[in-house]
C-alpha cells in the first residue's frame, strides 16, 4: 500500500493492480531512442504501453517456439 495519506483513488489503483497482477518495471534507454517510439506511438495511435506488452510477448512466443515450449 503506498505510504503517507494515500487517496481513496491512489488506494482503489493500487488494489486493482495487485488484484491483475500489473508491476511496474524501469528500464534505462536512450532518450532519442524513447522519444522516437513515443512519437511513433502517438502517430499510430495506441498506447506505449500496449506496444511494450506486445513486443515482449511476441518474443515470448518466439524464444518459446525455438525451444519447442508453449
Amino acid at each position: 500500500m503506498p505510504t503517507g495519506s494515500p487517496s481513496k483513488q491512489t488506494i482503489a489503483t493500487e488494489r486493482y493492480r495487485k488484484k491483475n497482477g500489473i508491476i511496474t518495471k524501469n528500464f534505462k534507454l536512450k532518450k532519442e531512442l524513447v522519444e522516437a517510439y513515443a512519437e511513433a506511438c502517438r502517430t499510430a495511435g495506441v498506447s506505449q504501453t500496449g506496444q511494450i506488452a506486445k513486443l515482449m510477448q511476441g518474443f515470448i512466443d518466439d524464444v518459446n517456439a525455438k525451444s519447442g515450449q508453449d
